[in-house]
């Protein structure tokens, strides 16, 4: 079975840190935050109590902070600057372009039965969203969380009430992220038809050609024309690793549902 390379061993390392981190600081920030309820009390004692689980959410988001910056700086030397601007805006790059609001739109239609499904290249546009949207809610939940962390130190220079707001905004910014995460991202990754029932690729690093040249047909066409698709062509990974794969991604979506779920149910806790 001919498989295509989609993602290299130092990107899939830098999503799966980003995998673990953000699952052990959702645990944690619900942990504290459902602290007066028994589910909280549940969560919070696999981390050594209140205190623990205050102190290793803070350890790991210093440590998210760190790999984002190191991810920044990755992203930075594989830029080709010799090639800058033009470099940055092909098909290759997660950057938004005009052609993505084009397959919105037409993606729309075709949801609804009125247009022909869009040609898509080697990103889609809610791909392009998910990798951005890690930026805009590192800056925000970092910044915070980093004013947060050291409330005596922070109120030197701000008062109360601005740490009072900027507490509620870390939170709703980390209930829309877990949200998303856990509602949005995985129904695409793993439980849409072509998908089912989990899309290996961020483990493994490639995907059939087959499914491929049906999903982005556009970036295969472009492969071929240029050349190049013979060498994007890799071989499968053992079964040993493929059953270990579905073992850790099936682990980590039971984990995050039980989160999502026991959030909601035990949101009336919030509010005695």
């Amino acid at each position: 079975m001919k498989r295509i390379k989609r993602f290299t061993p130092t990107q899939r390392v830098f999503h799966l840190v980003l995998m673990l981190s953000f699952f052990v600081q959702s645990a944690t920030g619900l942990a504290r935050m459902y602290g007066e309820t028994h589910w909280g009390h549940f969560l919070a004692s696999f981390f050594g109590g209140y205190s623990g689980v205050l102190n290793v959410h803070k350890l790991v988001g210093i440590f998210m902070l760190a790999a984002f910056f190191v991810h920044v700086f990755y992203v930075f030397i594989k830029i080709d600057w010799r090639g800058f601007p033009k470099s940055v805006y092909g098909p290759d790059s997660l950057l938004p372009r005009w052609e993505d609001v084009g397959q919105v739109l037409q993606h729309l239609g075709w949801i609804l039965g009125l247009k022909e499904a869009p040609r898509f290249d080697r990103w889609a546009y809610w791909e392009k969203f998910d990798y951005w949207a890690v930026f805009w809610g590192i800056c925000i939940l970092g910044g915070t969380g980093l004013i947060l962390s050291k409330p005596v130190v922070s109120s030197l220079y701000m008062p109360g009430w601005v740490l009072n707001v900027l507490l509620w905004i870390h939170r709703i910014e980390a209930i829309l992220a877990m949200g998303h995460v856990f509602i949005i991202h995985f129904f695409i990754g793993h439980l849409r038809r072509h998908n089912f029932p989990m899309d290996l690729v961020m483990f493994e690093g490639s995907v059939d050609l087959e499914k491929v040249s049906h999903e982005r047909p556009a970036w295969v066409e472009r492969l071929e024309k240029q050349g190049t698709l013979a060498g994007n062509l890799v071989k499968s990974e053992p079964v040993a690793f493929r059953v270990t794969y579905y073992v850790f991604g099936y682990a980590m979506i039971i984990g995050c549902v039980y989160l999502l779920v026991n959030g909601i149910v035990n949101v009336s806790g919030l509010l005695e």
